[in-house]
């Protein structure tokens, strides 16, 4: 398995993902972090460190589940598992930095958008992944990205955290 980013690479990609996200915040607008699970959370969470640091002040942290927002959901198991969603203040009127692992298809970013406008409508959406991968069926598009990378449609970009892994890194599958 070809090895698209390590450890050093990842930090060096959530870095310049911070960067990117301070200089499009404009001073004084009310930014909160929401994360889609799983992967999303754990870089969500590394994100809100190093954004704070740059903007110098806290940044409220949530995390979607989107299962029962998939447009897949009738070809998941019976039982699908759902699992906890936690957005501890209103998205109304912040600007929600949507964070995922992998952009694809864009199907799971319009989950997560239906999900979020659930619980109130912000005034902004920025979404930031660590890799986009192309090959969309929907119009959307990731405002910062940490690599881009061309893949066949039938690849799997498999991002690895510590947090769920045990160790950092992003590998593609045949």
């Amino acid at each position: 398995m070809p090895e698209i980013l390590s450890a050093k690479e990842i930090s060096a990609a959530i870095d310049r993902m911070a960067d990117q996200l301070a200089a499009g915040c404009p001073a004084g607008q009310p930014v909160a972090i929401v994360g889609i699970r799983t992967r999303g959370v754990a870089l969500a969470e590394r994100l809100k460190t190093r954004l704070e640091k740059r903007l110098g002040r806290e940044i409220p942290l949530g995390w979607l589940d989107i299962t029962l927002y998939r447009d897949d959901l009738h070809e998941l198991s019976a039982s699908p598992v759902v699992r906890q969603t936690k957005l501890d203040f209103d998205p109304t009127d912040l600007c929600i930095i949507l964070v995922d692992d992998v952009l694809f298809t864009g199907r799971t970013v319009r989950a997560a958008l239906n999900a979020l406008y659930d619980y109130g409508r912000p005034k902004a959406v920025r979404l930031a992944v660590l890799i986009d991968r192309g090959h969309r069926e929907l119009p959307i598009a990731a405002d910062v990205a940490g690599l881009r990378v061309e893949t066949a449609r039938n690849q799997i970009v498999d991002v690895l955290l510590a947090e769920t892994d045990h160790e950092d890194r992003v590998v593609l599958r045949d």
